[in-house]
């Protein structure tokens, strides 16, 4: 079941320790990440804001919409909403301002479905990496920087996404790089 939360939205009840995936898209389509410095500018907002809030698993940013699986790591639920909100509000500004844009960017809800079991967290993992794949931005997943595939798999050091979690899974970078290849064979394009 998928919820929503923000102003006028049903509320999520947020868990300590659970796993969610966290996804919005612009308004009307429009290009939220025109540039690198966009992607890289939002990403260390979301650190900034949300790093002592939620252990960040995996994560995609596309040219309209985005995708973070999450574990809650705090039991103040009202901060963790209202901290996703900030997070918002206050990239949608500056690119109001680079751009001489106004209004909202984003829809007014950001999706947050809660992921029940192993399986199907790894599934979801699976498919935000797809994303620039499914939508034919790159052939492969390590083609696409905006994403937390290349640090998952060992051809990238970022810091964002936990590491750690994936040792329960994977024995090896090696091993999740062929589990996602794997999945990504799947793909009809």
């Amino acid at each position: 079941m998928s919820y929503t939360y923000g102003i006028g939205g049903p509320t999520v009840n947020f868990e300590f320790g659970k796993y969610y995936h966290l996804y919005n898209r612009s308004n009307n389509e429009e290009i939220v990440f025109r540039t690198d410095e966009n992607y890289i500018y939002f990403l260390q907002k979301y650190r900034s804001h949300l790093l002592n809030l939620v252990n960040t698993i995996a994560y995609c940013l596309m040219p309209t919409h985005f995708h973070f699986v999450v574990r809650v790591a705090t039991t103040d639920e009202d901060t963790l909403r209202n901290t996703i909100g900030l997070l918002l509000s206050s990239y949608t500004k500056a690119i109001n301002k680079r751009y001489h844009r106004h209004g909202g960017l984003f829809q007014p809800h950001t999706k947050a479905k809660e992921i029940f079991g192993d399986r199907y967290l790894l599934a979801v993992v699976s498919y935000i990496h797809q994303n620039p794949v499914r939508a034919k931005k790159v052939v492969k997943l390590e083609d696409w920087p905006y994403s937390s595939y290349c640090d998952i798999a060992g051809m990238r050091y970022g810091t964002l996404p936990d590491k750690d979690f994936y040792s329960k899974y994977f024995k090896s970078e090696a091993e999740f790089k062929f589990f996602s290849e794997r999945m990504v064979a799947g793909i009809k394009i």
